[in-house]
């Protein structure tokens, strides 16, 4: 979930006033950082994270991130956070996650509130607050945050923390699936397929059961076998409709499993 900062102009100057190959770089990193450079304290916790340049060690990315976190560093605040949520070189502890998404949500990055959006979804870390959940969950998808757009779309669809709209559940579906998540692309099919908050579109929800069930999802892949069972947006096919429950069924989906062993039934001779 880390992501790298692109544009370091205070490295690259560090990197070209010290003539330093590439090999160099770290070095240059770490000297930084012990200068009190946040932007160098940051990328150093993420060389102790991912094990580049450096022994692998969560504890002292802990360190580096804390260090620039506390300086005010949007990605490093962020960075604590998902050490914190996921116990990895401190103690998992989610109100003290909840706290560093919440500073590096405060200053407008997508993920945190995406996060932050989470915690108060789940009551992790902070008491259960649907209302909250909408609000930071619309913070990052204005923002073109792809879970976060399916996600608030899942709250209009529910009603949950606002009033429920099919509709607007539909349009947020809609900005995540072009996006190509996996989820929004299955409830925008879903929607199409039941007509809710968009007239009914089988061939739209063959469409978009497709692109979910290429990427592994379950629910997309029930779906578009039940599609191809019954004839509906594409030509029956009972081999096409076994294939995809079969994908869904290996993955645990109950519903799956029984198409499945239905359609055996249907095809064995002594069902006949």
């Amino acid at each position: 979930m880390f992501r790298t900062i692109r544009g370091c102009m205070g490295l690259v100057a560090i990197c070209f006033a010290l003539m330093v190959q590439a090999q160099d770089f770290d070095e240059a990193v770490k000297q930084a950082a012990e200068r009190g450079d946040a932007l160098a304290q940051y990328h150093l916790g993420l060389m102790y994270f991912d094990g580049r340049g450096v022994t692998q060690n969560d504890a002292e990315a802990v360190k580096w991130f804390r260090k620039a976190a506390e300086q005010g560093d949007k990605n490093a605040q962020y960075g604590l956070g998902l050490m914190y949520f996921d116990g990895r070189g401190v103690a998992q502890n989610d109100a003290k996650a909840v706290k560093w998404f919440r500073k590096a949500a405060e200053q407008g990055d997508a993920f945190p509130q995406y996060s932050l959006g989470l915690m108060y979804f789940d009551g992790r870390g902070v008491a259960q607050n649907d209302a909250e959940a909408v609000k930071w969950y619309r913070k990052a998808a204005e923002q073109g945050n792809a879970l976060a757009q399916n996600s608030l779309g899942l709250m209009h669809a529910t009603g949950r923390g606002v009033a429920q709209n099919d509709a607007e559940a539909v349009n947020w579906y809609s900005k995540a699936a072009e996006k190509g998540d996996t989820f929004a692309q299955y409830n925008l099919g879903a929607s199409y397929a039941n007509g809710e908050g968009v007239e009914q579109n089988d061939a739209e929800a063959v469409k978009w059961f497709r692109k979910s069930a290429e990427q592994g999802n379950a629910g997309a892949q029930f779906g578009l076998g039940a599609m191809y069972a019954n004839g509906r947006g594409v030509a029956q096919d009972d081999t096409e409709a076994v294939k995809w429950f079969a994908k869904a069924a290996e993955q645990g989906h109950e519903k799956a499993k029984n198409a499945l062993a239905g359609m055996k039934n249907r095809a064995s001779p002594a069902s006949k």
